[in-house]
């Protein structure tokens, strides 16, 4: 199986047979540093143990990550499996030399995605691209993995760490991250049992989540906006750097109490465009935007950028990471639950007809 430690992508060049004076060359004069890689495979040892959950097998040094099904806890066990990455709030990252959180941000991409289906994560790998390996960034970037793993209950089984001198300058990187869970077939959520009547409820934010930063740093850009100033009782880099929140966890235990119809991961496209992917036809979603009050990031973002609400809303979480929909019995059953899991929860809305000449997300 692949190192569950974490695979550096590098071998080591035999030395030079030609006769020539000059000596041969090395993988280390093409930019790739093995000893760094080597260096990083230790370091993070640590990490990725606390990672381990039941299911695991093998150990370090072979070519895939193992992991046993636990089949024998379902009849009709299925699969889900998610792909993300981070995006460009990685750039934020190195401008800012934050890297504590984006590995965080990558689990909750991708963890949070296939949740929406009920299925609880079971592994994780993740790939690592740089143009020049520094291995404490990278210590902490793949440390930041490894609590988003331990949020989410998924074991880190592999991973593939790059260096790629002339693909990336020195101090950039890239990340994508993997996640595969599984699910009782007949626990699948899809839209089907959503029906007019049904609540909605919105669980807060951590912020912008890892979407819309290629809008956010334009802003920034543009209006030469100090991020160090205070806001909120921190700093607006702080707050811009908050780590996704990771909801698995709370909502396996929600699944277990209570009956839920749909779920909806606010991703990109925002709330306007991520709830209706939860909805069947002829049913909208008729929010109410009172019912909950942002964070002070985003309205500082709005009034830096001029940016209106339509385009806030289609772009931004607005701080809802995560919609539940219930049947409306369910409501406080549902939010009780969710708030002794510790999350804030709101109710924004419920289900409604739909007719067709109409959105499919309705602002009452």
């Amino acid at each position: 199986m692949s190192d569950p430690d974490h695979d550096i992508a590098a071998r080591k060049e035999g030395a030079s047979s030609n006769n020539n004076s000059q000596p041969g060359l090395s993988y280390r004069d093409a930019g790739v540093d093995i000893d760094a890689g080597a260096q990083l495979v230790e370091s993070i040892k640590p990490d990725i143990k606390r990672t381990m959950r039941p299911g695991v097998l093998g150990g370090i040094g072979g070519f895939g990550g193992l992991f046993e099904l636990p089949a024998s806890d379902y009849e009709q066990p299925v699969l889900v499996s998610g792909a993300d990455g981070v995006g460009t709030k990685l750039m934020l990252a190195n401008q800012l030399d934050n890297h504590t959180g984006i590995g965080t941000d990558l689990v909750a991409m991708c963890v949070n995605d296939i949740i929406v289906c009920g299925a609880e994560p079971l592994f994780f790998l993740d790939y690592y691209a740089c143009g020049k390996l520094d291995v404490q960034k990278s210590k902490q970037i793949i440390a930041g993995i490894a609590d988003g793993c331990v949020q989410a209950g998924a074991a880190l089984v592999g991973g593939e760490t790059a260096e790629m001198p002339g693909m990336y300058d020195s101090d950039d990187y890239d990340l994508a991250g993997f996640a595969v869970g599984i699910v009782e077939k007949n626990k699948i959520l899809d839209k089907t049992n959503v029906a007019p009547g049904d609540c909605i409820i919105g669980l807060a934010s951590a912020g912008f989540h890892s979407n819309g930063y290629s809008l956010i740093r334009k802003v920034i850009n543009d209006s030469n906006a100090d991020i160090h100033a205070s806001l909120g009782g921190t700093s607006i880099a702080a707050q811009l750097m908050q780590p996704t929140r990771i909801y698995v966890k709370s909502l396996l235990k929600l699944l277990d109490e209570v009956t839920v119809n749909a779920l909806a991961h606010i991703t990109g496209g925002g709330i306007t465009e991520n709830i209706p992917r939860s909805l069947p036809k002829n049913t909208k979603a008729s929010l109410d935007k009172s019912s909950w009050q942002p964070s002070e990031i985003f309205a500082w973002l709005q009034k830096h950028g001029n940016i209106t609400d339509d385009e806030m809303l289609r772009t931004f979480n607005c701080g809802i990471g995560m919609v539940v929909i219930v049947p409306a019995a369910q409501q406080q059953a549902a939010i009780d639950s969710l708030e002794t899991s510790g999350e804030r929860a709101f109710v924004i809305g419920q289900v409604t007809e739909h007719d067709a000449t109409e959105a499919c997300v309705h602002w009452i």
